[in-house]
């Protein structure tokens, strides 16, 4: 897609205000003001071309692990994605999707759940190999918990007691349908729009998923499958703001070529305001206003709203055309 560049937009809009420079304080205003807008005609649309992504696959996330501390390993506590069934038996494994830092990346772990004939267990720098069959062959590493009900459980979820490594651990296990905003080598979700259980838009119908959506991402309602590891995601990507602090008329960091109108006259707009010029801030402000409407317009006529944006409903399925 097109793009021009900050420098470019910056230079609009000092023409627009009809000055040969703005002075220091206000080039760092100007650069807020432009994100400010930014942000706001970002908000507009949810599917965005430039920002959209459909149906793309994601890990669902069938269990969270707590209440592990420094006296074992705090890598236990995390989510862990379902891989499949143990080759000794029809139990599951289950590895760890990695540990979410401030900044949203993800860093790989090897943590392992399995069970071992006899018990369910938690191990650090362990591996589980697919086989033929499709099965999973664990190779243990160092044991952290380890089940301790005299009933053993056929569900981790149903285990009462684990007994931990050190200390006095008490690990608490919660069962999830969680698709999460990071996913290591994936592009980070800003805002989910739909989420499928088969890749959509392609072939044929795939069956949609309710869920709601909290800080960790999004819980799928009524999973089809428990089996089931992976759920296709339409979504939004992250807001990323203008990282631009000098030489801001030079500057060749891009601007989506769809927004370049309106945040130019937006800008000037917001600019106009701050120089107490109120009348012709609202002139300019129709100007951005109808830029911004013909670019939703472009969004509208492109994308097919029954197929991306919208469900297709009946009274007997909920399903994607």
């Amino acid at each position: 897609m097109q793009t021009r560049t900050y420098g470019e937009l910056f230079k609009l809009i000092r023409s627009l205000a009809g000055v040969g420079s703005f002075s220091t304080n206000e080039l760092d205003d100007i650069a807020n003001l432009i994100n400010r807008r930014f942000l706001q005609i970002f908000n507009e649309s949810p599917i965005w071309p430039r920002y959209f992504v459909p149906s793309e696959k994601r890990d669902i996330l069938a269990l969270t692990l707590s209440g592990a501390t420094a006296s074992t390993s705090v890598n236990v506590n995390q989510n862990y994605k379902l891989l499949g069934a143990n080759t000794t038996g029809g139990l599951s494994v289950y590895q760890g999707a990695g540990i979410t830092a401030a900044d949203g990346t993800v860093s790989a772990t090897d943590t392992i759940i399995y069970n071992t004939g006899t018990a369910w267990r938690v191990d650090t720098a362990a591996s589980a190999a697919e086989q033929a069959s499709g099965t999973f062959t664990v190779t243990g590493g160092t044991q952290q918990f380890i089940e301790a009900d005299t009933v053993k459980k056929d569900n981790i979820t149903d285990v009462v007691t684990f007994t931990p490594r050190a200390g006095t651990d008490s690990l608490l296990v919660e069962g999830k349908n969680l698709v999460p905003f990071a996913q290591s080598g994936k592009t980070t979700i800003g805002s989910f729009n739909r989420v499928f259980r088969k890749q959509a838009f392609l072939n044929r119908s795939a069956l949609e998923y309710e869920f709601f959506v909290d800080v960790t991402g999004a819980n799928i309602l009524n999973i089809v499958s428990t089996a089931d590891n992976v759920a296709f995601v339409s979504y939004k990507k992250e807001f990323t703001p203008f990282d631009v602090t000098s030489e801001y008329a030079d500057s060749t960091v891009e601007v989506p070529n769809e927004f370049f109108p309106y945040l130019a006259h937006a800008t000037y707009a917001d600019f106009l305001r701050m120089d107490g010029q109120t009348d012709k801030a609202f002139a300019e402000e129709e100007r951005a206003n109808l830029a911004m409407a013909l670019e939703l317009e472009k969004v509208d006529i492109i994308s097919n709203n029954n197929t991306v944006n919208k469900r297709f409903s009946t009274y007997v399925n909920r399903q994607s055309r």
